[in-house]
């Protein structure tokens, strides 16, 4: 099919530019576009942000650094003004539009992905409950009267990091896997989002929540009432995050209630649009005068900005804020989360008692053993019980090396390591330490597994 092709075949003519130079300027955004869409690419900025934030935090740069992470940040709204530190503002507000992407995203897929139909999720999202499951066991079988509170450390799979690693393979991964693992992933995601909700934030304010749930009703409303604006929605949401933060709910919270109340659907009937474009056209074309200065065709210039609205409010306003949010998301504040949280300074840390603390021993063999145990125990319990079947294309196989890819915890579970250990440096470090471990060692050993893997057939 040519690129001047759509979809059924049709020739489509090139965009009416005037000159080559704006369409190469065009060209090149949607180079750009691809890039920044690109798992593969993002997943590696953030590593290399990971990377820096250990050499930083083992040289004469850490300093500085830790003293940077503890200057006041404002955040000013209307007159009002709140601070926190800048460590607090990349963990707690930055990651809430971090939140706020994976929710629209699992709104995403329960519309019209694979959450839609219950009975096909079903299987990935039990393997996602077992893969959640064992870690903590595990963890907390090795850190039994000891550092319990670190339990939901080994339980999150980073989707991003998982999915690009996943993506290093290519064509050799069968759709079925892509599709399983995704679903899988997201579920995953979804648990450990309940986890930090109800057993990492403080002893809550019944008042603030209150409030919190006041301004979610607010939400729903708009939602209900059809309207289909973004700003709304958005000064609700900022809101939001507030009342959450003061009451000792983790306030990333916000961040997924504000996308599951961002509306799903358009203003514009789909169904009519080819015909009112089609009855338009005749209009445009009477106002447009090919021998005047645009600048002085105000009929035809109006009639086109009428178009212009219509076309723009045809994407629903959830994927119009996922668009918006995505790059910054994946090229701003995962990187810059990961810098801020990967400080894992090891001068002067003795690496021999490092390596044996319960802590750090729990969280890596949670992530490298306890993932692909449970992810591969419930989906056999649940196939052989005869309650599913394995998607087309995959097998066993397949299914420990997602079990394994499943390892890979970086985003979540250093987030959830800095809540459950705030007051604990030392506990803190050593999970630190073996969740960058763990997520090396399984991605390592996940890719090796399934470049085999998926050489052969089932």
């Amino acid at each position: 099919m040519s690129e001047r092709e759509n979809v059924q075949g049709h020739a489509v003519q090139p965009a009416p530019f005037i000159s080559e130079q704006q369409r190469h300027r065009l060209e090149r955004r949607s180079a750009l576009e691809r890039i920044t869409g690109n798992g593969t690419v993002s997943a590696a900025v953030m590593i290399v942000a990971a990377i820096a934030a250990v050499v930083c935090a083992n040289t004469a740069a850490y300093e500085p650094l830790h003293e940077w992470f503890l200057q006041p940040v404002t955040i000013g709204i209307a007159g009002w003004e709140f601070t926190l530190t800048f460590e607090l503002f990349v963990n707690d507000f930055l990651m809430a539009i971090f939140f706020l992407l994976v929710g629209l995203e699992l709104k995403y897929e329960m519309t019209v992905g694979a959450l839609r139909q219950p009975r096909q999720a079903m299987l990935p999202m039990l393997a996602a409950v077992g893969g959640v499951i064992m870690p903590a066991v595990i963890y907390a079988t090795i850190n039994r009267g000891g550092a319990l509170h670190g339990w939901a450390i080994p339980m999150a799979t980073d989707i991003a990091f998982a999915l690009g690693v996943l993506s290093l393979l290519g064509k050799r991964v069968p759709p079925g896997i892509k599709v399983f693992f995704s679903t899988l992933a997201i579920a995953d995601d979804l648990l450990a989002i309940v986890a930090i909700a109800l057993f990492y934030g403080h002893a809550p304010s019944l008042s603030w929540l209150a409030a919190a749930a006041a301004v979610t009703l607010g939400l729903v409303m708009l939602n209900r009432r059809r309207h289909y604006r973004l700003a709304p929605y958005i000064a609700l949401g900022l809101v939001l995050w507030f009342c959450l933060y003061q009451s000792g709910i983790h306030a990333t919270l916000a961040g997924v209630i504000l996308a599951f109340t961002i509306p799903a659907l358009s203003d514009i009937d789909a169904g009519s649009l080819m015909g009112w474009l089609e009855s338009i056209l005749p209009e445009l074309d009477d106002r447009f005068d090919d021998e005047a200065h645009i600048l002085g065709q105000h009929d035809f210039t109006h009639a086109v900005r009428g178009a212009e609205r219509v076309m723009h409010r045809v994407t629903p306003p959830m994927q119009r804020l996922e668009h918006y949010i995505s790059t910054p998301v994946n090229f701003f504040i995962l990187p810059l989360f990961a810098f801020v949280n990967a400080q894992v300074r090891l001068v002067g840390v003795d690496l021999g008692a490092l390596v044996v603390d319960p802590v750090a021993v729990g969280t890596y063999l949670g992530m490298l053993l306890g993932k692909p145990i449970g992810i591969f125990g419930v989906t056999f319990l649940v196939v052989h019980l005869g309650l599913a079947e394995l998607p087309e294309g995959v097998g066993w196989k397949h299914i420990m090396g997602i079990g394994i890819l499943g390892g890979i915890g970086f985003t979540m579970s250093i987030l959830i390591a800095g809540l459950a250990f705030t007051e604990i440096p030392a506990e803190l470090l050593a999970a630190k330490t073996a969740i960058l471990a763990g997520s090396v060692s399984a991605a390592l050993v996940g890719l090796a597994y399934m470049s085999i893997a998926c050489r052969e057939k089932r």
